[in-house]
């Protein structure tokens, strides 16, 4: 392809509106340009790297035996009333009413379409298992759509969807969807984690997500180097805390804390550390009020006190709800003396820690040497769970040699054990071997494709541009023509990209002919910012030295390079 003839044009200066590295690069390279807010038209350059994943997509997932399809992107409202995600999924989900009044959504995602086909078809275990995909347009319509490709409205997206008989059939067809998407990321030549993760608005029982390691990723990732653990830190667990120092076994007392509303002002006014302080929060959900309490010296983890306490929502409560609830001013919340009525959840980081401090449910009050058993569930029943953040350094839940370490990663890939959450609600069953029904075991598997794209470029970009891996490079060489006019350098730069697309073909890799009538640094520079894995160069000078001249994208090195010899040390360097 030539440059002359191709639809490529870059820009110096990224949209005002580019806040991440990916976006401003992609804009600038001619990737992708905004139509409206999170909605982008793939320019040809991104179409190719698109097509070039969706291809290694495609490849592992038929290798791991899914079976492509096309499902409708607008879907009736009927199947996610079904569902009951129809209220359940917000604001997030575009709906809209067709000429007859009959209502219908942008789909998002795809279970209750897949779902619906196969309990139509599906009728016996002998037709089990089953694993569709397909790679198709979806809309959310997020309230602040951001960061060009990594959070838009409009997205590609490769859903895939298995049918199972069983739970062991489940973990089958599991296993084989964790390691096709380990093999996609390792043939896009990216650098990427495996984690635990939370289910969301999916749901299912068991769920974990791919992430592509950058500095600039918008989650946090907790790790432990010793066992290999990974988790999102929406789901990390964390192993045995020490146990801070007990006070002696003496009676609850009141105390007087004028003015201590933080963990920090109460521990040094009466002089203990602050994991013997307990902190108590006040959360309103769309279930109700809760107490929720934990070590002073951690944080609540808000997606796991979710998954705790349900409800579609969860928000701090304003200080009139936690005085109305509590009898005691903001700021003073604690477990001892709650109404019966508020349900109180305790943090299993605080279970050991006794002879504590906690808030009085008074004005400048505070309970000190409080004991969970005598004072607190002598009372009133308490729900201990896990809802604490992971931090550095804590120790890891898995192994005892091992400290957790947090690091940045773009999530890429979702998989999920749905289980039947869909399939019973949805009446997909099949009969067993003995005629029984049974509703089938599903899983669902995402991955983002404009997505990964951006992603790849977060983990590979310079101050200069793009450094693409040659697997997802709109093209993988670039041969630039210096003097066009010189008829010298033009009949050598002809006939080299000849021989350069014929040889380099066979291997799957395609050339950019820079034919331009522009300056030898604005070439440079353009083949800089869209990445090119390998530029070759003719010119007088390279001409006048042997050849051509041959440099890597990610070390800049150049070589002056025989003509006939330039396929084979291009080839070399794309390995």
């Amino acid at each position: 392809m030539r440059w002359s003839n191709y639809y490529l044009m870059t820009a110096r200066e990224a949209p005002r509106d580019a806040e991440v590295i990916s976006h401003q690069l992609m804009a600038r390279s001619g990737l992708i340009r905004r139509l409206a807010a999170g909605i982008y038209t793939m320019q040809p350059a991104g179409w190719r790297t698109m097509r070039k994943l969706m291809a290694i997509v495609r490849r592992e997932m038929e290798r791991a035996g899914a079976v492509e399809l096309s499902m409708p992107a607008i879907q009736p409202a009927e199947i996610w009333e079904e569902s009951e995600r129809w209220y359940k999924y917000g604001v997030e989900l575009l709906r809209m009413e067709d000429r007859h009044g009959r209502r219908f959504c942008f789909g998002p995602t795809h279970e209750e379409v897949v779902t619906d086909l196969v309990r139509r078809d599906v009728k016996s275990y002998r037709q089990l298992p089953i694993n569709l995909f397909q790679i198709q347009t979806k809309f959310r319509d997020e309230i602040r759509p951001r960061f060009g490709l990594m959070r838009g409205r409009e997205f590609i997206m490769k859903d895939a969807y298995s049918f199972d008989a069983n739970e062991e059939g489940l973990d089958r067809s599991y296993r084989a969807m964790h390691a096709a998407y380990s093999r996609i990321f390792e043939a896009c030549g990216l650098e990427f984690s495996v984690v635990e993760a939370d289910q969301g608005t999916i749901g299912g029982s068991s769920s974990h997500e791919f992430m592509v390691l950058a500095d600039t990723g918008e989650s946090a990732v907790a790790s432990c180097a010793a066992c290999g653990y990974g988790a999102n830190v929406e789901r990390a667990e964390v192993g045995e805390l020490a146990t801070p120092a007990q006070a002696g076994d003496e009676a609850a007392r009141e105390v007087e804390t004028p003015g201590t509303t933080t963990v920090a002002q109460v521990a040094e006014l009466l002089d203990v550390e602050p994991a013997r302080v307990v902190k108590t929060l006040i959360y309103d959900t769309d279930e109700g009020l809760a107490a929720v309490a934990i070590r002073g010296d951690r944080e609540v983890n808000e997606t796991k006190l979710l998954n705790v306490l349900g409800g579609l929502g969860l928000r701090l409560a304003t200080a009139e709800q936690v005085e109305a609830a509590t009898g005691g001013p903001l700021g003073f919340s604690g477990p001892v003396g709650l109404p019966a009525g508020l349900r109180l959840v305790v943090d299993e980081s605080a279970r050991q820690v006794a002879g504590f401090v906690c808030g009085a449910n008074r004005g400048d009050r505070h309970f000190a040497s409080v004991s969970w058993d005598r004072d607190v569930a002598s009372a009133r029943p308490i729900e201990w769970v896990d809802v604490m953040t992971a931090e550095a350094s804590d120790p890891c839940p898995r192994c005892s040699a091992g400290e957790l370490r947090l690091s940045r990663g773009i999530e890429v890939g979702h998989i999920f054990k749905l289980g039947t959450a869909y399939s019973e609600k949805m009446n997909c069953t099949f009969t067993d071997e003995h005629g029984r029904l049974h509703p089938a075991e599903m899983g669902c598997y995402g991955l983002g494709i404009g997505r990964t794209a951006a992603a790849a470029i977060e983990q590979g970009h310079d101050r200069d541009g793009i450094v693409w891996p040659a697997p997802l490079a709109p093209f993988a060489v670039v041969l630039s023509s210096l003097d066009p006019g010189d008829e010298a350098v033009r009949s050598a730069a002809d006939s080299l990209y000849e021989k350069l697309v014929d040889t380099l073909s066979t291997g799957g890799f395609d050339v950019l002919y820079d034919d331009r009538a522009e300056r030898p640094g604005v070439k440079f520079k353009d083949a800089d910012l869209v990445g090119f894995p390998v530029r070759v160069v003719v010119g007088a000078r390279s001409l006048k030295g042997g050849g051509a001249e041959v440099s890597a994208r990610g070390d800049g090195e150049r070589e002056v390079v025989a003509l006939d010899q330039v396929s084979d040390v291009v080839l070399g360097l794309l390995g």
